[in-house]
């Protein structure tokens, strides 16, 4: 079977496809056939030896990816022949607080991804997709989809009413607004390119703002929710948006961070954290309950991802490329075999 990998050292250019053998199935491990995966801002960062220097290699790209079952080893009983599933970003994480074994195994690094013909993972590592949905859009479900719901379901706790901040539109913060939306929240959602903040419109985005034509954005935000500020931040940017995130935050509202687009550091007044009593909360992605529960509404309310560009097997160099240039509106899947699931 075939697998992109990164070898050699980091860099776009030290991607390359290695034949490898079909993995075997221990005890308690299933073969999947993978079928699509997605990828990540922090799969970038990985590649160009960003998010972990010390990184053994090779490495086998993305943490996201959907598959089929076509091996059960021994003593599995969860799932059943040619079903679908995903796997989980953190392997080990069921449920519960987050640990630091569940943070060491995730997928993509420090463990080998989900960009190859063939891979086997733990039974307790994968969850079902909703069959409704697309081989492409069930490949988006494990870190954007899952790190939405997360911080606004189960930290925000968000209810009909709320008002909810989003940057940019990448595919975490579309999977904010499509979840805020179902909840019955207002959204104001921010970007460089009107074209795109239109097409946010389109989903449901109650109020626009191009912040680089209005660098005070927070203080347009907090007047857009009567004065005061919002209910929820969804923080993607770090160092570089934080402070005017604040900015836009009610008194004991709540900001989550979540990415680090804008830089890992950050100079924010402490004050507008200690003035206005702001939960600063951090988000690592989710478990496998927070999962079933995100899968379980996603059906209810038969939500789509919204995916932008679909890629070949071998094109990861250009995949990568154009994630790095910013000018995704959405999701970027990889097809990994023949014979999707089509919608």
């Amino acid at each position: 079977m075939r697998a992109v990998c990164l070898d050699g050292g980091f860099g776009l250019d030290r991607l390359q496809v290695q034949e490898r053998s079909t993995p075997a199935c221990a005890p308690g491990q299933v073969l999947l056939r993978m079928r699509a995966a997605s990828l990540n801002y922090r799969d970038l960062m990985m590649v160009r030896g960003e998010y972990n220097p010390r990184q053994p290699l090779p490495l086998i790209p993305l943490s996201d990816g959907v598959g089929e079952v076509v091996e059960l080893g021994p003593g599995c009983s969860r799932f059943s022949m040619g079903q679908r599933v995903a796997g989980l970003f953190a392997q080990e994480w069921q449920a519960g607080p987050l640990t630091l074994e569940a943070r060491a195994s995730t997928l993509g690094g420090p463990r080998d991804g989900m960009w190859a013909e063939e891979l086997v993972l733990p039974e307790s590592g994968l969850v079902e997709v909703p069959e409704y949905l697309s081989d492409e859009e069930a490949a988006c479900l494990p870190c954007a989809a899952l790190t939405a719901w997360n911080a606004l379901m189960e930290h925000g706790r968000l209810r009909a009413g709320d008002r909810v901040l989003l940057l940019g539109t990448g595919g975490v913060s579309l999977f904010a607004l499509l979840f805020a939306k179902m909840a019955g929240a207002q959204v104001c959602i921010t970007s460089s390119s009107d074209a795109k903040l239109a097409r946010a419109e389109e989903l449901g985005a109650d109020y626009t703002i191009n912040y680089r034509e209005h660098e005070a954005w927070g203080r347009m935000v907090r007047k857009w929710a009567g004065g005061g500020g919002v209910d929820h931040v969804v923080e993607v940017g770090g160092g570089a948006t934080l402070a005017q995130s604040l900015e836009a935050l009610r008194p004991e509202g709540g900001v989550y961070v979540i990415g680090v687009l804008g830089g890992v550091s950050a100079k924010v007044p402490l004050t507008s954290i200690l003035m206005k009593q702001a939960h600063v909360h951090g988000i690592f992605v989710g478990h496998r309950a927070m999962f079933e529960s995100m899968t379980r509404a996603m059906e209810d309310h038969r939500i789509h991802p919204v995916i932008d560009r679909v890629f070949g097997f071998e094109q990861a160099r250009e995949a990568f490329e154009y994630l790095q240039s910013a000018t995704h509106f959405g999701k970027i899947v990889v097809r990994l075999n023949g014979n999707q699931k089509e919608v």
